[in-house]
């Protein structure tokens, strides 16, 4: 731990009193029968290109519910408990998939793109969705899962460049975030082990692909120690982007992976076209086509002002917050998380940011990979060693070593926000590790076990309990005319983007994909 950071926030516990928080959950709208939706975008939910809590993901039946920032876990959490509670009500009969895996998909070309609308902007954003599809497959785009967003309070910043005069505060904020972020992607292998929920898969997922799953029974496979498929090679994960190294020692270092990034062609995209028959199939043949693209356990982000591209928010104004991206939906909480889940994250971030942070290289990176690939297909066997420093470490001792820096963290986390919240999601933490099969994907085969089905079944299951218990808790009248205002305020202000002059579209998308010198510098 960095003795000058804990310092700091012990010697004024309210300086990491209320933290940003904010959540994207995707999930799948399913029909009666468990098969994906074919049906559009419910208009009862507004525009999917203009409504701030609203969206689709990859296709017209993944939604993306979104919360503002909110300085508590209960505040985020009950934003996305009524912003659910209002899709319930909109997409009756249908179901939503309540697992990160889904199923029931028919055949790649089955699955619709998401549609936004004739504007420049919705066009381009269906065709990065189609440009997903030709280098990854329709099927893998349709896995859902659930991106938190943290930022460390303001307070912890102002109070950090007061006692570091001679350093920028932006600088200053973006460098510790790096430094966040580092460690996160040294031991973000915990969180996957602790709360991966997707160790079993429908066959129909894989089709004919070639696989190391076992069988289940005749509709399931799955790794009997695995924690989350999502994570490993069935999930986001990219050929293409495998063989860069992203360093994230600077800003600078990472943006200068980023732009390569975009501005390199892959031949196998290349060869795939841009264009055919005078449609696009994808907006580049770049190994990312935008920053979007780009997959990781973690991100670095900034609000992007109107037209800004995300790197170059990044390098005008720094780093304002992280996003996690390695948790999948839990399918035993209505919301896919929990608020003691939610209080662990927290705590392991700010971990993340006070214990000392030495810089990346390419060989820590693959040995980084290498640990998460162990524990998505391996995590709960007995006696599983991870790469640390070179060193092979039994993953329970490490993980014990990690939770009590959590414990420490907690109770500053504890002080300053007049809780014992965090200390309690760490012990909460405590029998996952000497119990894997209390860890969500154990408790996921267990229940397939004890009721005899397969994963479907189980995964069916879950989404009709859900649906009953959230129609039975409909919005309050109030509640409910702000959400259906919301909604028809979306619909207006899509018609007004719609009707207002549009530019050429290739001279649109020319100019949406250049990257200015401001960016490249």
């Amino acid at each position: 731990m960095r003795p000058d950071l804990i310092a700091h926030c012990e010697q004024q516990p309210l300086r990491l009193a209320n933290p940003g928080h904010g959540i994207e959950k995707e999930g799948l709208r399913v029909a009666t029968d468990g098969t994906l939706s074919l049906e559009p975008h419910p208009v009862a939910l507004g525009s999917a290109l203009t409504h701030p809590n609203i969206t689709t993901d990859f296709c017209e039946a993944q939604l993306e519910l979104i919360t503002g920032v909110h300085g508590s876990v209960a505040a985020c959490l009950e934003e996305l408990d009524r912003v659910q509670r209002f899709v319930y009500s909109a997409i009756e009969p249908e179901l939503l998939w309540p697992t990160s895996m889904p199923c029931m998909l028919g055949a790649d070309s089955d699955i619709p793109l998401g549609q936004y609308g004739t504007t420049n902007m919705a066009r381009a954003k269906t065709i990065y969705r189609s440009g997903l599809g030709v280098r990854y497959g329709r099927l893998m785009q349709t896995i859902s899962g659930l991106h938190y967003n943290f930022s460390v309070p303001d307070a912890f910043w102002d109070s950090l460049a007061a006692a570091n005069p001679a350093e920028d505060p932006r600088e200053l904020r973006t460098r510790c975030y790096f430094d966040l972020i580092r460690n996160f992607r040294r031991q973000s292998w915990l969180l996957i082990y602790l709360f991966g929920a997707s160790p079993a898969i429908c066959r129909t997922f894989l089709g004919d692909r070639e696989h190391t799953l076992e069988r289940f029974d005749d509709g399931t496979l799955y790794l009997p120690e695995g924690t989350s498929l999502r994570m490993g090679p069935l999930g986001y994960q990219s050929d293409a982007q495998a063989a860069l190294h992203v360093s994230y020692n600077s800003l600078g270092d990472y943006a200068t992976t980023i732009v390569k990034a975009l501005t390199q062609p892959h031949p196998p995209y290349r060869e795939a076209g841009i264009l055919r028959d005078g449609e696009y199939l994808q907006l580049n043949d770049s190994i990312i086509q935008i920053e979007n693209e780009f997959y990781g356990a973690i991100r670095p982000k900034q609000p992007i002002q109107p037209g800004e591209r995300p790197l170059l928010a990044l390098k005008r104004r720094g780093v304002a917050y992280v996003e996690v991206r390695c948790l999948d939906l839990n399918p035993f909480e209505p919301l896919g998380i929990s608020a003691t889940d939610a209080h662990f994250i927290d705590t392991f971030l700010i971990n993340c940011l006070l214990e000392e942070s030495p810089p990346d290289n390419r060989a820590e990176s693959e040995a980084n990979s290498a640990n998460q690939g162990l524990v998505v297909s391996a995590g709960r066997r007995s006696g599983l060693h991870l790469n640390r420093g070179g060193q092979q470490v039994a993953l329970k001792e490490w993980a014990d070593e990690l939770l009590a820096q959590c414990a420490r963290t907690a109770a500053l986390l504890d002080a300053a926000n007049d809780t014992n919240a965090h200390s309690e999601a760490v012990a909460a933490q405590r029998p996952k590790l000497h119990d894997p099969e209390q860890t969500p994907s154990g408790r996921v085969l267990t229940a397939m076990r004890d009721a005899g089905v397969p994963f479907f079944r189980f995964a069916m299951n879950r989404a009709l309990a859900m649906q009953q218990d959230y129609l039975a808790r409909p919005l309050s009248g109030a509640a409910f005319a702000e959400a259906e205002r919301m909604a028809a305020e979306s619909l207006t202000r899509r018609r007004e983007l719609e009707q207002a002059p549009q530019a050429p579209f290739d001279e649109f998308l020319k100019d949406y994909l250049a990257l200015s010198e401001e960016t490249l510098a």
